[in-house]
């Protein structure tokens, strides 16, 4: 008689529902630290950006003052890309908005946002006849920059113009349609409330924004060089 056959035995293969589980918890670990990790990336590689065209927008207002005998006036805060008369200088007040149209520079920051502008009238008044700037070397600003809003000393001081980049969160900064962001608070508060102060430190979770000032010596030993000041 033959013995009988034994057939082989066929182990169940794949993955059970626990394992599976386990798996897509483990991916979805992995996507969100990818991810973190991307965002963080980008907003670090935004920031280079914003500030080079901080750098640039300062070195640009200098040119202006070498060339006009002047700093610009900022343009009008509240009105969309598509007014005529949006980006270009109106001197009617000393804060506002960078005027873009009139320095030939980009509208917006990396994220898409205006650069917050304060100029003194003394720096930007038009220049009297006869003379080659609207400011003598005696002539001081009135902004200061602090390192939070209740230090009780300044970074700088009578100063003639300062720039702001809200930064990736944007609060207080005005965008194109000319409308405000809201949820500027403490020191970025500082940056969007039209006053004389401004706050430059270093960034965290409350606090995001980038800061530039036109240091007064600097651009006076300048215009003196071009034969702008005595």
């Amino acid at each position: 008689m033959k013995p009988p056959s034994s057939k082989p035995l066929h182990h169940k293969t794949g993955f059970t529902l626990v394992e599976l589980a386990i798996v897509l918890v483990i991916v979805a670990l992995l996507a969100s630290g990818l991810m973190v990790g991307i965002a963080a990336q980008r907003n670090a590689a935004e920031n280079i950006d914003a500030q080079r065209q901080l750098e640039n927008i300062r070195e640009t207002l200098t040119g202006f003052a070498l060339t006009h005998g002047r700093l610009p006036c900022p343009a009008l805060p509240n009105l969309a890309s598509s007014d005529a008369n949006a980006g270009v200088e109106n001197c009617a007040q000393p804060d506002g908005v960078l005027p873009w149209v009139t320095l030939g520079l980009p509208e917006v920051d990396p994220w898409g946002r205006r650069f917050t502008y304060y100029a003194h009238a003394n720096f930007t008044a038009a220049v009297p006849g006869g003379a080659l700037a609207s400011f003598t070397l005696d002539t001081l600003g009135n902004a200061n920059v602090k390192a939070s809003s209740g230090s009780s000393g300044n970074v700088a001081s009578d100063l003639p113009a300062v720039v702001v980049s809200h930064g990736s969160r944007g609060a207080g900064a005005w965008q194109s349609n000319g409308s405000q962001l809201p949820g500027a608070a403490g020191d970025e508060a500082e940056n969007a409330d039209a006053d004389l102060t401004f706050i430059s430190r270093t960034q965290d979770g409350a606090f995001d924004d980038l800061v530039t000032w036109i240091v007064p010596s600097i651009l006076k030993s300048k215009m003196v060089a071009a034969g702008r000041l005595p």
